[in-house]
């Protein structure tokens, strides 16, 4: 079965690389660009729906301020990407919000960050794919209640196509990035041409009624919702070591790129959406509706509804490049389980990504795989990550006092103040739909973290070498040794035979559940060992851990305190099924014996003897 499996995993993932190719697993720009930009590039999609959802309700006055609210979000992504270029620079090892605000503003900051950061990728992935599910949908309106297991499956090839490596995964990620980039940027330039010679829509036409006034309020609440379209700067700044050299210069151009094509997006669409009076019909997107009104209903327009799939899809890909890595940060400094900073077969953090995929699958479930449900969760995270490391960056300018730090740290501290002020107006506005989850996850995500660390701080305290010459002088004192036997095996034979090696006094010990089962027993086992006692230990409830328990302890005492080791004959099933069909006594007893050591506070050695069966 084993074998079956590691074929099978062979066969999807790839065989194992060897660590000396970790080099040739990094990517180039055009390779980066599509890895890390699809989060960022996608959120047009929904960040462009979540401001139409928020202003509609306001009629054609709410409606017309869409194009305003898209400049002032522009003006922050273009000071946050300028504030993480200079992130780049200063921390060309990566690691992003984490290790900025951790090494700058101190432990507490950083696992804030990090636990904001961690929240955000799992959200992007979470949106990115219900939205992009609802996109298709839109087109193809049989699908609508087929969302949540279309999403579930989406979601399976992505972390498959990530688990099989960095370069891989760049490589897949291009084809829809580029191909959502080769569609919407001439739709878009398509869009102005017709803009130009046809004029504009007519709000007060063909915007529903008004429902709500047009308040300060409101609009708030609408530019909180399409900040999510900022989600995804901060990625690059966190996989600098996934660029090939020199790291910090192909970052840095690539992050420029996608902030750019990010802003003509972004922009284009909407301010187009505003002029064109565009309203979208029911389970149609915003995006849809405006690509039917620039190409109509042909093959065109369903080749950008499979693009903005594609693009929405992949934009998971995303937290699939960068929450591992994260992760793995925060496992080499022992705040989440170490296993996640080891990398897999095909020199990814496979852990990581297997986490994501799990906790993405069950975000997707338990929403009903509703993209407007999740937005509420969205950005805060995101936005709290920001503001630290912004605050973070500068601190660090002003310790390096490097060339022009005054200049950067200026940069740094306008980027921190306006995402400062833009999580304060997300969070007050989304409190009551749900953004309160989020602040309440944080710190229960930090106290974990906290409490993982004390953990392997008390384990290497524990297992220190400092005192190995009295154990080892310990270890070589034990020399008695008891075997609990159920029957006379071969796996009797060989636990028996091992004990004699390392131990001159060996003790078999049988539990009698039924009277008179240990009377046949002792006279084969005299017959095969003469010289090792057999001791028959009654049990009238028929627990088979209590008395050898009770006899460990008598033990101990008769030989003044010192421990005595126990030898356990363990049968290894040939197959995976049949460990169902025997008792686990062997386990059983294990893990009793572990358990009175906990409560009494004292050592025992426990060695198990495997037996392979062969059939």
């Amino acid at each position: 079965m084993a074998n079956t499996l590691k074929r099978l995993k062979d066969i999807i993932i790839g065989l194992p690389l060897p660590t000396k190719e970790f080099a040739s697993q990094q990517l180039n720009k055009v390779q980066a660009l599509a890895a890390f930009s699809p989060d960022a590039l996608s959120s047009i999609a929904y960040a462009n729906q979540e401001i139409y959802l928020g202003l509609v309700v306001a009629g054609a006055a709410g409606l017309s301020m869409s194009f305003n609210i898209g400049l002032v979000i522009v003006v922050i992504l273009t000071i946050l990407a300028i504030s993480y270029y200079q992130t780049i620079q200063g921390y060309p090892s990566g690691g992003g919000s984490w290790i900025v605000a951790r090494q700058n503003l101190g432990k507490y900051p950083g696992l804030v960050a990090a636990a904001a950061l961690l929240i955000d990728y799992l959200l992007v992935a979470a949106v990115s794919l219900t939205a992009g599910v609802e996109a298709i949908a839109s087109a193809f309106p049989v699908l609508w209640p087929e969302r949540v297991p279309i999403a579930l499956l989406i979601l399976v090839v992505i972390a498959l196509i990530n688990l099989r490596g960095t370069r891989e995964a760049g490589n897949a990620m291009s084809i829809p990035v580029y191909l959502f980039l080769f569609t919407y940027v001439p739709m878009l330039i398509y869009g102005v041409i017709r803009a130009t010679s046809e004029g504009p829509g007519n709000l007060n036409v063909v915007a529903p009624t008004a429902i709500e006034p047009l308040t300060l309020v409101l609009l708030l609440h609408a530019f909180s919702t399409g900040c999510t379209a900022l989600t995804g700067i901060e990625a690059i700044s966190n996989g600098v070591p996934a660029f090939k050299t020199p790291k910090s210069k192909n970052a840095g151009q690539t992050l420029i790129i996608m902030s750019v094509v990010m802003a003509v997006l972004f922009l284009g669409s909407i301010g187009l959406t505003q002029y064109f009076a565009i309203i979208p019909g029911k389970e149609e997107t915003i995006l849809s509706a405006l690509a039917h009104r620039i190409v109509g209903d042909g093959p065109i327009y369903m080749l950008i509804q499979v693009s903005t799939l594609l693009i929405l899809a992949v934009a998971a890909n995303t937290s699939f490049a960068d929450f591992p890595r994260v992760v793995a940060l925060l496992a080499h400094d022992s705040f989440v389980p170490r296993q996640f900073s080891n990398l897999g077969d095909r020199l990814v953090f496979a852990n990581g990504m297997l986490l994501l995929a799990t906790a993405t699958a069950a975000l997707i479930v338990i929403f009903g795989g509703n993209t407007h449900a999740l937005i509420p969760l969205f950005a805060v995270g995101a936005f709290l990550a920001f503001t630290l490391s912004q605050s973070g960056m500068i601190i660090h300018w002003w310790r390096a006092r490097g060339s022009k730090w005054q200049v950067k740290a200026l940069i740094n501290g306008v980027g921190a103040l306006m995402t400062a002020s833009a999580l304060l107006v997300i969070g007050i506005s989304k409190f009551r739909d749900g953004a309160w989850l989020t602040f309440l996850l944080i710190p229960f995500i930090v106290l974990i973290f906290q409490r993982i660390r004390k953990h392997y701080t008390d384990f290497d305290l524990q297992m220190s070498p400092s005192n190995i010459q009295t154990k080892m002088k310990s270890v070589m004192k034990l020399q008695h040794a008891v075997i609990p036997v159920a029957h006379i095996n071969q796996g009797t034979i060989a636990a028996v035979a091992f004990a004699r090696r390392v131990s001159r006094d060996v003790i078999g010990v049988h539990v009698e559940l039924t009277d008179g089962t240990g009377k046949e027993l002792t006279e084969e086992w005299k017959r095969l060992w003469p010289h090792v006692p057999l001791y028959i230990l009654e049990s009238p409830y028929r627990s088979v851990t209590e008395p050898i328990l009770k006899f460990l302890d008598d033990l101990d005492k008769k030989h003044y305190g010192e421990s005595v080791a126990v030898v356990l004959p363990a049968y290894v099933p040939a197959k995976w099924w049949q460990s169902a069909l025997h008792t686990q006594t062997t386990s059983r007893i294990r893990e009793a014996i572990i358990d009175a050591c906990r409560r009494t506070d004292t050592e025992r050695t426990i060695i198990e003897v495997p037996y392979l069966l062969k059939y």
